[in-house]
């Protein structure tokens, strides 16, 4: 009997003598095997299994030593009686059929009313073009070093350390690695009463909107911005108002007057990915001072600035204690460990760990000593180089493949870095039904309807995350949602005409664009000059501080203008069809589609 109750999988994590030693808890708990009853010998069960007879002995040897079995001399192995002593036991019930109808809906005070949002597919890595943020596939994980840090954690002195802690206190080594390895990297210094460790940093967020907001309270949310956020503070009967985002992140004027608190984003604004500028951040904190405010400062993305450096975080410019830094180590490590922090005053420290211990007391010990390990031996510092490597990678690859393959259909928002860019498209392009297709076809897009509080009509906005999506694949992605997009809306993309008189060729051509200079932009917003020297040279400059070049060259083939820059537009050929009309020049590819535009002037 028993040996049909247990079935191996050669597929299983667990050993041989672990799965054996599992099924036989399950089969014994849950009655399946009778109390009392003989288990089959050690070499009889090994033979009926296919495996090794010791292996069966170990797992028999383990369960005796449990209490699960008996060994009785010269009779043989016995399911111990005491097992399922004190236990009352039910049948399992089933999750299929109707529920049954319940009461507990009207009893709710405070319901939640949680806007519909993307929901990313759980398999989402069978997906060839996940372009979505916040999703990291598992080759990003440290694991080696976070098996280190926990095999320390898990070492006789240090369970005997952490597990006998009681009360609400963090773990002291781990208080230490955040206020000297991971704060001073965003300019901040604290003491140790100044640190909370949280479950995460959205622990932080619904502690910190507990304890500063209330029916009394106007608090300042950016727009668009994080729906959680929103539902927290709503959630606490306060009056909200909907600060806008431009390029430099939250709008800072006169109607932040009439508020008490306001929450920011300022490394990387969720959703947009914008980068504070730092006159930005100091206007923030003279309007906080002026106005007896409070900013909280979700920082748990941090400042991973490609195009430039970090800017200190606003924790670290406050210098009246205006500012609650909140932060976590997921983007090193897991969103699944969750193990966040906040930065304040003692006294909103003190209060905060008050707060949390009727919730949780403290978060889990051993993942406090292990990640004070994972930092204490280096190993936060050098995954943060690699992961800001990697994502640099990444974040060129998907700028650049979408200032060359959709420089006619796309914008994004200037930003320095981070993860993930906010693109808009066409506006005729439901973005929507642009994201149901384009699943379809494998590639995954976030809709950012989600993210506004107050109705938009950015109806065809979403995101792209490179989180989740290797380099290798950047480029075959965007070629695909390329192709999706000009199908979409491909009636609404100018053409060109054959009978069209400005229509370029030949050496007419070749005379209209030499000794010429172009002026246009990147699809990410960055200014682009274009030298068209006439013996062929290209020369081009980026940026508004002149800070990317190139150089190039480009021919006449036929009726079509050729250009190849050395490392630009993946530093291929590129042919395309030519008309000027005054001081405007149009391209078109191959297929007389509508390229780009620029201005171009005689140099």
């Amino acid at each position: 009997m028993l040996e049909t109750l247990i079935i191996l999988d050669e597929d299983s994590d667990l050993n041989l003598q672990g799965q054996i030693r599992q099924k036989l808890v399950e089969v014994i708990l849950s009655g399946l095997f009778p109390v009392g009853q003989r288990l089959p010998s050690s070499r009889k069960l090994a033979d009926q299994l296919g495996v090794a007879r010791n292996t069966v002995v170990l797992a028999y040897q383990q369960l005796t030593d449990e209490g699960y079995l008996l060994s009785r001399e010269r009779s043989g192995i016995y399911v111990n009686e005491d097992v399922l002593l004190d236990r009352v036991d039910c049948e399992l019930r089933n999750d299929s059929g109707p529920p049954k109808p319940s009461h507990w809906a009207r009893r709710f005070k405070a319901p939640l009313q949680i806007p519909a949002h993307y929901e990313c597919p759980p398999n989402w890595q069978q997906y060839p073009y996940p372009f979505i943020d916040g999703q990291f596939d598992y080759s990003l994980f440290p694991t080696p070093e976070w098996r280190e840090a926990t095999r320390l954690a898990l070492g006789v002195r240090e369970i005997n350390e952490w597990a006998c802690q009681s009360g609400d206190a963090d773990d002291p080594l781990l208080i230490e690695q955040i206020r000297t390895k991971v704060l001073p990297r965003r300019g901040i210094n604290a003491r140790t009463d100044e640190i909370l460790v949280t479950i995460g940093s959205q622990q932080a967020l619904y502690i910190l909107a507990q304890m500063l907001v209330d029916q009394t309270v106007s608090v300042a949310v950016e727009e668009p911005g994080h729906p959680e956020m929103r539902q927290l503070i709503a959630r606490q009967g306060a009056a909200m108002r909907h600060q806008p985002v431009d390029d430099e992140g939250m709008v800072v004027d006169d109607r932040l007057k009439q508020c008490q608190l306001a929450v920011v984003t300022p490394s990387h604004q969720m959703p947009t990915a914008v980068t504070m500028s730092l006159a930005r951040r100091h206007a923030l904190l003279e309007m906080a001072e002026l106005t007896d405010m409070i900013v909280i400062e979700d920082d748990s993305d941090s400042e991973s600035n490609f195009l430039g450096n970090p800017h200190p975080a606003l924790k670290s410019l406050d210098e009246n204690e205006r500012v609650v830094y909140v932060s976590s180590l997921s983007k090193i490590l897991s969103s699944s460990l969750r193990i966040g922090f906040m930065v304040g005053p003692a006294d909103l420290i003190r209060e905060a760990r008050n707060l949390r211990r009727l919730m949780v007391k403290s978060p889990a010990a051993n993942n406090q000593r292990a990640a004070a390990f994972f930092l204490s031996l280096g190993h936060y510092d050098s995954i943060m180089r690699k992961l800001n490597q990697e994502f640099r990678k990444r974040w060129v690859a998907l700028q650049d493949s979408l200032n060359y393959l959709m420089p006619n259909f796309v914008l994004t928002i200037p930003n320095e870095g981070g993860t993930a860019y906010w693109v808009k498209g066409p506006k005729e392009l439901d973005v929507q039904y642009l994201a149901n297709e384009a699943a379809r076809r494998g590639i995954l897009i976030e809709p950012v309807d989600y993210y506004f509080a107050t109705p938009t009509e950015q109806k065809n906005c979403f995101r792209l995350g490179v989180t989740s999506i290797s380099a290798e694949k950047i480029r075959e992605g965007i070629e695909a949602l390329a192709k999706l997009i000009q199908d979409l809306v491909g009636g609404k993309i100018a053409r060109l005409h054959n009978d069209d008189a400005n229509w370029l060729k030949g050496q007419d051509l070749k005379a209209a664009v030499s000794d010429t200079q172009l002026l246009y932009q990147t699809v990410y917003g960055q200014p682009l000059s274009v030298l068209i020297h006439a013996d062929g040279r290209l020369t081009g400059t980026a940026g508004y501080a002149n800070e990317e070049n190139d150089t190039g060259r480009w021919w006449v083939e036929g009726d079509l203008w050729v250009r190849q820059w050395d490392n630009w537009a993946f530093a291929e050929e590129v042919k395309l069809y030519t008309v000027i009309e005054g001081n405007t020049i149009k391209w078109f590819n191959t297929e007389k589609v509508f390229f780009n535009r620029a201005v171009i002037q005689t140099i």
